[in-house]
C-alpha cells in the first residue's frame, strides 16, 4: 500500500474510534475505545508484535462500523461484527493475521464455552446475552474444526484479552500510538 493510501485508511479508522468509540461496550460499564486500548495494551504487555496488537485493538471495530438495524443483538452490540470488520480490515490491506484474528475471537469464544465450563460460568452478563446470537457454544464438530487452526492459541490469547478488557477508569492511550502502527503495518 502505498504511503497516502496506509496514512488514509489509518486516519479512517482512527476517525471512526474518535467518533463512535465512546459508545458503551455492549453491555459493559466501559466505550468501546477503552475496551479497544486496553485489550491492545494487554497484546503489548504479553510481548506481542505490532500485528497482534492491532488485531486486539481492532477486534471488535464490526460494532463502529454498522448502523444497521436489523444488525442490532438487543443492544449488545452488532451481530456478525467479527466478520464485518474483518472484511473492513481486509478490503483496507490489513494482514491475513489480522483479519483472521479478528474475524476469529467470536469463534473463540463458542469454543471455550464448549470445551470449559467454567469459561461460560465466568463470562460477564453482556458476554453472555452476545453469546446467544452468535451461535451459542460450538458443538463437538465445530470445536474439531476450530483445534486444527493454526492460530488457534492465539486466538484463544485474543480472547482472553477480549474478556479482561473491561475495565474501568484505565485512562486512554494517545491513538498516534495505533495510528502510526497501522501505518507501518499496511506499508509491509
Amino acid at each position: 500500500m502505498q504511503k497516502a493510501d496506509a496514512s488514509k485508511t489509518a486516519e479512517e479508522i482512527i476517525e471512526i474510534f474518535r467518533q463512535k468509540g465512546g459508545e458503551d461496550y455492549a453491555g459493559e460499564e466501559i466505550t468501546q475505545l477503552e475496551h479497544a486500548c486496553q485489550a491492545a495494551q494487554l497484546a503489548e504487555q504479553n510481548g506481542y508484535d505490532d500485528e497482534v496488537i492491532l488485531a486486539a485493538f481492532l477486534h471488535d471495530l464490526g460494532h463502529l462500523l454498522s448502523d444497521n438495524e436489523e444488525d442490532d443483538m438487543d443492544g449488545f452490540g452488532v451481530k456478525d461484527h467479527e466478520s464485518v470488520g474483518a472484511d473492513f480490515l481486509k478490503e483496507h490491506g490489513f494482514s491475513d493475521k489480522v483479519t483472521t484474528l479478528v474475524k476469529s475471537h467470536v469463534q473463540a469464544k463458542r469454543y471455550l464455552c464448549f470445551a470449559n465450563k467454567r469459561y461460560y460460568d465466568n463470562l460477564s452478563e453482556a458476554s453472555k446475552m452476545t453469546l446467544l446470537y452468535q451461535g451459542g457454544p460450538m458443538n463437538a464438530d465445530e470445536a474439531k474444526a476450530f483445534e486444527q487452526n493454526p492460530l488457534k492459541n492465539l486466538i484463544i490469547k485474543m480472547r482472553t484479552w477480549d474478556e479482561e478488557a473491561k475495565l474501568k477508569d484505565v485512562p486512554v492511550p494517545n491513538l498516534q500510538v495505533y495510528r502510526e502502527m497501522m501505518i507501518n503495518h499496511l506499508r509491509k
